[in-house]
């Protein structure tokens, strides 16, 4: 674990010495929240609340898709990867180091959206929701991170950019992250189990409000999990093949 925090001290490390970096991971979910939620809520808390904890599940997403998809197939490029590949520690603590960082910078990029909800809605929520909704910020983040990972190990990083766009928005839209319990259009709410935002989102919605989770979405969730998990374990694999052979 030891070597893991220092990996991941490198990463976060690497990654404040540009700030452009951590303000555009929380750009996009404050914006959203400023021009979708904000403006609609009215005097709803509970609509309020759902609507923030959709906005906290679009952080989540974007912040590690990007990064990791991104920042993974960047670093890939660099002369110090492959040199990290060679230390006997093995990839595991950098592994680790990479998702814990990953996981601080996902808490960062929140704060303006919590901020705004806080400040111009009147979402509320007692301090067992809080609690819960951090816990669940953990697990959404998974699915996302290893759709990173396998995004950032099996693309270069001008591909890497452009695949993490075209699966963002899709997943997020499908997924009814831009509407409220039961209010997204009729086609979205058929598709939305089968991806892995909803699962993430209703987790979200469970621990804030009074809402039940539809178990086909979290099904689906550990589904999704299972899978990219293996897609990410391959891209690396074939990556460090294509080094090494």
């Amino acid at each position: 674990m030891q070597l893991a925090l220092v990996h991941a001290r490198y990463q976060l490390l690497e990654t404040i010495r540009i700030p452009i970096a951590v303000i555009g991971s929380a750009f996009f979910p404050a914006a959203s929240m400023l021009f979708f939620v904000v403006p609609f809520t009215g005097n709803d808390p509970a609509g309020a609340t759902f609507a923030t904890a959709s906005m906290v599940t679009f952080a989540v997403m974007s912040s590690n898709i990007f990064q990791y998809g991104i920042g993974v197939a960047e670093d890939r490029a660099q002369p110090w990867d492959p040199y990290t590949r060679t230390l006997p520690a093995g990839p595991a603590p950098r592994f680790v180091g990479r998702i814990l960082a990953g996981l601080a910078l996902t808490f960062v990029s929140l704060i303006p959206v919590v901020v705004i909800a806080a400040v111009a809605t009147p979402a509320t929520i007692t301090g067992t929701g809080f609690v819960l909704a951090l816990g669940a910020v953990v697990v959404a983040a998974v699915p996302f991170t290893l759709l990173g990972l396998t995004i950032g190990y099996a693309l270069p990083s001008k591909a890497a950019i452009v695949v993490a766009q075209v699966v963002f928005f899709p997943l997020a839209f499908g997924g009814g992250l831009l509407s409220s319990p039961g209010n997204a259009p009729g086609f979205i709410e058929t598709i939305a189990p089968f991806l892995p935002t909803r699962g993430a989102v209703e987790l979200m919605w469970a621990a804030v409000g009074d809402f039940s989770p539809e178990p086909t979405a979290l099904i689906m969730l550990g589904v999704w999990v299972v899978v990219l998990a293996s897609a990410a374990g391959w891209a690396y694999r074939r990556d460090e093949g294509r080094r090494f052979s």
